[in-house]
């Protein structure tokens, strides 16, 4: 039984909700429904969303060969057979027809005539998505790590993941330079749409020193400082991050500061009037991040502003990108753990944080967003 769990004796009789959960899991009841238009028209969505669940894994495999093989680049040229797109590949003209078949069905490929597949308009925007191929591609080590999710639950496994992301564990965590590249190139990536969708949430307005404290190679840093006219910016970083991010931003000086160093260990630097937290709170633990909006509020001067912009939870209202991938991604981490609006709001206000706000997503699977400000 778990702790928070307060036993048969202490529940209070089954909502209605319970009551109908009931009844539709009786044997006898799928039938029942099935005599009946709307009720059919019910059970039937019900029973290929169910049936979604369990072939997820299938897809998930079908989306990585798929990412694997190029398929999607090569098809930007036009539609091909299959023979033709098992060319080069190893794979057999029979089972290349199969998998097409399957990206067809999963609306990534179309059958353009009798033996050819084209591309459709969500295959191309996987595509253009900056930093969606590379995520896929290290799907692998997500997968190994939950090849047996019980025992991954009761944390009998060593997750692998935790070892591609070591820069989690501190200054000194990051000593591989191909996993920092790694990082980096992903980070860089998939930041563009972050620090869109950051944006459009957030005012800069007034704001005329940033600090972005573990900005990667500055992918934020650049955009806000693009979006803003007369934005001064500090990127913050671990030092093998700064190098990257040092060669990316090359002739970006003028705008954009580099200062090495720790969130952990070293003080942050000073004079600024917001400090943003992109996609730097889900890696940690509570008492870590306790710590960094501590030193953030102390960092800020009246009036100073916070933005924390990251993958959230949707809390009371469960969210499937939130509370099922980046929840159990972050479990394999090892180290961090996604949390809602409402959690992080209140972790600000027990840093002295006030006028906290908490926007409405655009995009909720790419990042929510938190601002708060200091009395």
């Amino acid at each position: 039984m778990a702790a928070d769990d307060p036993g048969p004796s202490a529940r209070s009789s089954p909502g209605w909700r319970t009551r109908l959960a009931r009844i539709a899991a009786r044997p006898g009841f799928q039938r029942w429904a099935a005599r009946f238009p709307i009720a059919r028209l019910i059970a039937k969505r019900e029973g290929e969303e169910l049936f979604d669940l369990v072939q997820g894994f299938v897809s998930a495999q079908v989306l990585f060969a798929i990412v694997e093989l190029n398929l999607l680049h090569r098809l930007m040229d036009g539609p091909l057979t299959a023979g033709e797109l098992a060319q080069g590949t190893g794979i057999t003209p029979d089972r290349m027809g199969r998998l097409a078949q399957a990206g067809a069905a999963l609306g990534l490929l179309r059958r353009d005539g009798a033996d050819r597949f084209g591309i459709t308009r969500k295959g191309a925007a996987l595509v253009g998505v900056p930093g969606l191929e590379q995520m896929i591609r290290h799907h692998d080590v997500l997968y190994r790590d939950l090849a047996d999710p019980v025992a991954f639950l009761k944390g009998d496994t060593d997750p692998e993941l935790a070892r591609f992301w070591p820069y989690v564990f501190g200054a000194q965590g990051a000593v591989d330079p191909a996993t920092t590249a790694t990082y980096s190139e992903l980070m860089a990536q998939s930041q563009g749409l972050v620090a869109q969708d950051t944006l459009a949430c957030v005012s800069l307005q007034g704001v005329t020193r940033l600090l972005d404290v573990g900005g990667g190679t500055g992918a934020f840093a650049e955009a806000a400082a693009e979006a803003t006219p007369g934005l001064a910016v500090t990127l913050f970083d671990l030092p093998k991050v700064i190098d990257a991010a040092r060669t990316r931003l090359a002739g970006r000086a003028d705008r954009i500061m580099l200062a090495e160093g720790s969130f952990r260990d070293d003080p942050l630097p000073g004079d600024a009037d917001a400090i943003s937290l992109i996609r730097v709170l889900y890696d940690h633990r509570d008492d870590t991040v306790r710590a960094l909006l501590a030193k953030c509020h102390d960092a800020l001067p009246k009036g100073g502003r916070l933005i924390v912009s990251e993958p959230m939870s949707g809390g009371a209202r469960p969210d499937p990108a939130g509370d099922v991938y980046f929840a159990f991604y972050c479990m394999a981490m090892g180290t961090g753990t996604v949390r809602s609006q409402v959690r992080i709001a209140a972790l600000c206000r027990e840093a002295g944080f006030d006028r906290v706000q908490t926007p409405r997503a655009r995009r909720p699977f790419v990042t929510s967003v938190v601002i708060a400000r200091k009395n």
